[in-house]
C-alpha cells in the first residue's frame, strides 16, 4: 500500500511526490506518521511560502551573512 501525494511547486511545474510503503504489520497511524515526517523534511511549505513573493538575490545574499554570522557565533560560545 502507498500514500502518495503531488505538489505543484508554483511555477516551476515540478512534483514532488513522497512515497510511504506500509511495513508488514504496520498500523495507517504509523504510516501517517512518517509520511508527515517526510513532508516536514522536504520543505513543500517552506518552499511554497518562499515563492509566494520575490525576494531580490541582495537581500538573500544579506540574510545568508548574518545567519552565518549568527551561528559562528553561537559555535563559539558552545566551544568556548
Amino acid at each position: 500500500m502507498y500514500i502518495c501525494t503531488r505538489k505543484n511547486a508554483l511555477h516551476l511545474n515540478k512534483h514532488i511526490m513522497i512515497v510511504v510503503s506500509l511495513k508488514e504489520g504496520e498500523s495507517i497511524d504509523r504510516a501517517l506518521k512518517r509520511y508527515k515526517r517526510k513532508y516536514d523534511r522536504i520543505g513543500v511549505v517552506r518552499k511554497l511560502r518562499a515563492n509566494q513573493q520575490f525576494t531580490k538575490p541582495s537581500v538573500k545574499r544579506r540574510e545568508e551573512i548574518l545567519k552565518a554570522a549568527y551561528l559562528q557565533k553561537k559555535n563559539e560560545a558552545e566551544n568556548a
